[in-house]
């Protein structure tokens, strides 16, 4: 059986793996999250049942990797890239607090989101117009950050 692979470029992993990784930053990502973000990334990224369900496959093997933050923005090639997942990034660490009682952003998340700016090296006024452009975009309470953030990958790699 010929299966063709499904339509996702190893680009477009690499620009979802720069932003999980914001997502994990502060180490609670649960499993039934991952499975969701699969499940979305795979319906917006192919149509037909088994190439979504090969493209979750691939997704989660992509995911599962141990691929250096550093490693990841490396083999963002434009700016454009580089400024659509700082601004991805940004809404991903901004989207909730873990307990009532935390920061909106959490240490960790401030930290990593800082080593993300800092490797991204864009200028300070990329920088601050993404997390504006962030900031007026994001309604916390329209919106689940899973559909968010495939919408907008989705906006930005097929455009």
């Amino acid at each position: 059986m010929n299966i063709q692979p499904p339509p996702i470029s190893p680009r477009q992993m690499n620009l979802l793996r720069v932003v999980l990784s914001m997502a994990w930053a502060d180490a609670t990502l649960e499993h039934k999250e991952v499975a969701t973000m699969l499940s979305r990334f795979s319906q917006l990224f192919a149509t037909d049942p088994q190439q979504q369900q090969q493209l979750q496959q691939q997704l989660q093997e992509y995911f599962v990797q141990d691929v250096p933050l550093e490693e990841a923005v490396k083999k963002l090639t434009t700016d454009a890239e580089k400024e659509v997942v700082l601004r991805l990034s940004y809404e991903v660490i901004n989207a909730s607090a873990r307990t009532p009682d935390e920061a909106l952003v959490n240490q960790a998340e401030s930290e990593a989101y800082q080593n993300l700016v800092s490797l991204l090296n864009l200028p300070p006024s990329v920088v601050s117009r993404a997390e504006e452009e962030a900031t007026a975009s994001f309604n916390p309470g329209n919106q689940n950050v899973i559909d968010l953030l495939a919408y907008k990958l989705r906006e930005h790699l097929t455009s």
